[in-house]
């Protein structure tokens, strides 16, 4: 579990990197494309996408493309203790409600029990202090549906491809068509402004917890792996308070515990 508690730091870091940053949009851009370039030698070692995994990765570009441009845009408004904490962990609570109702799925009673949970936690962190506005939740919330689409999908995606190639596939098409997209609107010369320490760590941080879960879904169980990867929605918290970047209430931190309970009860149910 150790691999898939340095993925779930490494997910909060380069989220904190992005979060307290200036032209975060710019830098998100520029981050994806330097995770997609030091992941490319990875996916070489096998090419294999079939047509269905090219259709697949097709939609998934489209989810994470509003992925990103949400949580870009809610970082630039809204603080990285309550986007975070809430994109997370009402995701897995998505996924499990799409496939109840659409797929026909069954849920189990403690399944139930964590969409409540995360539902409390969310509720705590929307009364942890006055900077916590309703604009901001739905932003989170709107990040958090937009992973539960790719989760679905790549879901379905992996299983005509081979993994790592079939996330270069996706993760460098969304970089580029961001990319192309902040250019278009602020110019290259602000796109090469931002080329410095603090977007490539983070970049490199986008691809590395991506990484660090492949091999952890190898060594583990994916209910172990996707319940400790959800952890990071404490450490976030801790980093922010250790830092000091951003003020962490007890409120916040119960809250973030609370839907990290939950998560941890929709995965094991």
């Amino acid at each position: 579990m150790l691999v898939t508690l340095a993925a779930a730091c490494l997910h909060a870091l380069w989220n904190q990197l992005l979060a307290h940053s200036d032209a975060i949009h710019l830098r998100t851009a520029v981050g994806m494309l330097v995770g997609a370039a030091a992941f490319l030698p990875v996916a070489l070692i096998d090419l294999r996408v079939e047509p269905a995994g090219w259709a697949l990765a097709g939609v998934s570009v489209g989810f994470e493309l509003a992925y990103f441009a949400l949580l870009a845009t809610a970082y630039a408004s809204a603080p990285l203790g309550v986007v975070y904490p809430v994109a997370r962990g009402s995701a897995p609570v998505l996924v499990l409600l799409v496939s109840a109702f659409f797929l026909g799925r069954p849920v189990a009673p403690i399944g139930v029990l964590g969409i409540l949970l995360v539902v409390a936690g969310i509720g705590l962190i929307r009364g942890a202090g006055a900077t916590v506005r309703l604009r901001d939740l739905g932003l989170a919330l709107a990040v958090g549906a937009c992973i539960a689409g790719y989760t679905l999908v790549d879901a379905a995606g992996v299983r005509h491809a081979a993994p790592a190639a079939y996330i270069e596939v996706v993760f460098a098409a969304v970089a580029l068509l961001y990319t192309a997209a902040v250019v278009r609107v602020a110019g290259v010369r602000a796109v090469r402004a931002v080329v410095d320490r603090r977007t490539a760590a983070a970049g490199l941080g986008i691809v590395a917890a991506y990484g660090l879960v492949l091999v952890a879904l190898t060594l583990a169980p994916a209910p172990a792996v996707a319940t400790v990867r959800e952890t990071s929605v404490v450490i976030v918290l801790v980093l922010l308070a250790v830092t000091g970047t951003e003020r962490v209430t007890r409120r916040q931190v119960a809250g973030a515990v609370t839907v990290c309970a939950g998560v941890a009860c929709v995965v094991l149910g």
